[in-house]
């Protein structure tokens, strides 16, 4: 066998499904972490100036954005090495690899193994689509003070006084009633929005909302790869189990025929 044939045989056995759910996957876990990250540190810089003086109002808030992003750290973690994962048990059960490694063999074990992968793919798919949705609401409550201050700066809104357009953060939970200022009114309203915090906090959360959505289709993906592994592997293990059954057969009769010659010829 030639380098070339070598190579192409080598290319036969690359699990190309896989390795496009993988890539999409890291590719949106990493969106979704490194933006958001970076946005939610934005997210405190912008309360604590111009929504929140007084640090004992949002102390908690501040606490959760903490714990938040030491989540992120241990998300991308994880899904980095559950992406390795599934990656390998989709070479390995690929059929081209079993075309290369003739005498391969199923087992129970890797059956139960797949199985448990499949479980917990559409666990975390699930739990991802809570983590995309949730995403989605600072892009809501952003969106809402851009809109507010693209009518403030639109000649055909008309308005007498931009003083009386507020956004009170304080309606949304984020920071309690008794905060102070707790809302944004007029030119201050405006001042905020040109801001570079809030600009890139604004866009970090648009492109980590679609990295989450980016992940939930890497895992769906992922959960189709893996059903069809099971189920082909599920169908080698009977097609074994045949084989087998088969080969018994065809030694049990040799075996008659073979006994059956013996007492022909001792008879004649």
């Amino acid at each position: 066998m030639g380098c070339f044939e070598c190579c192409i045989k080598c290319l036969g056995g690359v699990p190309y499904a896989s390795l496009v759910a993988t890539i999409l996957c890291f590719s949106g876990v990493a969106l979704f972490c490194g933006c958001g990250h970076v946005a939610l540190t934005g997210t405190v810089t912008i309360l604590e100036t111009h929504f929140s003086i007084v640090t004992s109002d949002h102390a908690m808030l501040t606490d959760v954005i903490q714990l938040m992003q030491y989540i992120i750290y241990g998300i991308a973690s994880f899904f980095f090495l559950y992406g390795i994962i599934l990656l390998a048990e989709g070479f390995y059960t690929t059929s081209a690899v079993k075309e290369l490694h003739s005498e391969f063999k199923t087992t129970i074990c890797g059956r139960c193994i797949s199985g448990m992968f499949v479980f917990l793919t559409y666990i975390l798919g699930v739990a991802w689509l809570g983590v995309f949705g949730f995403s989605a609401v600072p892009v809501f409550l952003f969106y809402n003070m851009w809109s507010t201050c693209a009518t403030m700066r639109s000649p055909m809104a008309n308005l007498t006084s931009i003083d009386s357009i507020c956004v009170d953060v304080r309606q949304y939970g984020i920071i309690p009633w008794n905060a102070t200022p707790g809302k944004a009114c007029g030119s201050t309203l405006g001042d905020i929005c040109n801001t570079s915090e809030f600009y890139l906090s604004y866009h970090l959360y648009i492109v980590a909302c679609a990295g989450a959505g980016a992940t939930v289709i890497a895992l769906i993906h992922f959960l189709m790869i893996l059903s069809a592994n099971w189920a082909y592997l599920k169908d080698a293990s009977q097609m074994h189990a045949y084989h087998d059954i088969k080969m018994k057969e065809e030694r049990e009769l040799q075996d008659i025929t073979s006994r059956s010659k013996e007492c022909l010829n001792s008879y004649t």
